[in-house]
């Protein structure tokens, strides 16, 4: 039932709106130019990587050596706007139809990330990541990386078609209203160093 629903929504999200779609490519043409999409690898169910695909939103920038400058110093207003209504993630419907990404479910995240989950964090990987999820509705990026991992085990054990579009509505809300889009000091959200780092924060703070 789950697969059914993902396939009717992303097949009809892309119909209404492929309008939408394709004004955002020639604006991010025209501001970033090529290429007008972002592929980046990413663990999905089971941790088998796939291709995540978004609009790009940051601009080609390097220093000296050849390494790709801070989020901060490549991201651009324009690029800063289109994440600010989420709209860089629309081509997921796209991954959502292939059957990479389910609507609802935890987001993928990083690849480097699954080494450090610990066991209970791993299970996040035992459904198809999502669109938006728990997380996203509640703080999304502005939650730290513990209290995320706890929202997307708890989808895992507890989603159903009702959860689901649950998820889907307080997502709208969320979108409107562009809470959580960056973590506190970071554009867009952090980065999980896991679970050992965190240890050692705590014992230092005590």
């Amino acid at each position: 039932m789950k697969r059914l629903v993902d396939i009717v929504i992303s097949i009809l999200a892309l119909v209404v709106l492929s309008p939408i779609f394709i004004i955002v490519a020639y604006k991010v043409r025209k501001n970033l130019g090529s290429p007008i999409f972002f592929y980046q690898e990413r663990p999905g169910k089971d941790g088998k990587l796939f291709k995540m695909i978004k609009f790009r939103s940051m601009k080609d920038a390097f220093d000296a050596q050849g390494n790709p400058l801070p989020d901060e110093a490549r991201i651009t207003p324009f690029g800063q706007k289109l994440r600010s209504t989420s709209l860089d993630e629309m081509p997921q419907l796209i991954n959502v139809l292939k059957g990479d990404m389910s609507v609802v479910g935890p987001r993928p995240m990083l690849k480097d990330f699954v080494e450090l989950y610990s066991p209970e964090q791993a299970r996040r990987l035992e459904v198809r990541p999502g669109m938006t999820g728990l997380a996203q509705v509640s703080g999304r990026n502005e939650l730290d990386y513990e209290e995320r991992f706890k929202c997307d085990v708890w989808y895992v054990d507890n989603h159903n078609t009702w959860v689901d579009f649950k998820l889907m509505l307080q997502t709208v809300k969320v979108m409107l209203n562009r809470e959580g889009i960056n973590a506190p000091g970071h554009v867009g959200p952090s980065l999980f160093k896991g679970n050992e780092h965190r240890d050692n924060v705590d014992q230092s703070a005590k």
